[in-house]
């Protein structure tokens, strides 16, 4: 039976699975979680809903699971835009929504790195409905482009 909440706007915040970050962590040491509640912050330095990581400056290695939601877009833009301005690596766990605007004016610009097989997101029994991707952002120097 799949979790009717995957298919609804009940929630737009699942939270990463423990093990996934874990690896990703382990490959590029992450400091900020811009998308955290304060029950499933995977880094020490984090910004819940109430403090808008969207308004704030992101340093550091930052990892970012947006909302899934309608605010995907600008959650994506922003990763973008901080790891050109100020972060130093930004790496987005995405839906793998390679029709949408957003995906071809930012995830295009990145690295990307599909996700075999469907991720099981916070408390769920079942996997999401929907692939995911690895999206890394990092500020381009000249014409070479940067390798995650």
């Amino acid at each position: 039976m799949l979790n009717p909440n995957l298919f609804s706007s009940r929630t737009d915040e699942w939270s990463t699975p423990q093990g996934f970050f874990d690896s990703l962590n382990e490959r590029f040491h992450f400091t900020l979680d811009p998308c955290a509640t304060s029950q499933n912050a995977k880094c020490l330095s984090y910004f819940t809903k109430a403090e808008s990581g969207l308004t704030q400056k992101w340093t550091g290695r930052v990892f970012v699971n947006p909302p899934y939601g309608r605010e995907i877009g600008k959650w994506v833009k922003k990763a973008f835009d901080e790891s050109q301005q100020n972060a130093e690596l930004v790496v987005c766990l995405l839906p793998a929504r390679t029709d949408t605007s957003w995906w071809h004016d930012y995830c295009m610009t990145g690295e990307i790195y599909f996700v075999r097989g469907r991720l099981k997101f916070g408390s769920a029994k079942n996997s999401a409905p929907f692939p995911s991707a690895i999206v890394c952002f990092q500020r381009r120097l000249g014409l070479t482009k940067t390798s995650c």
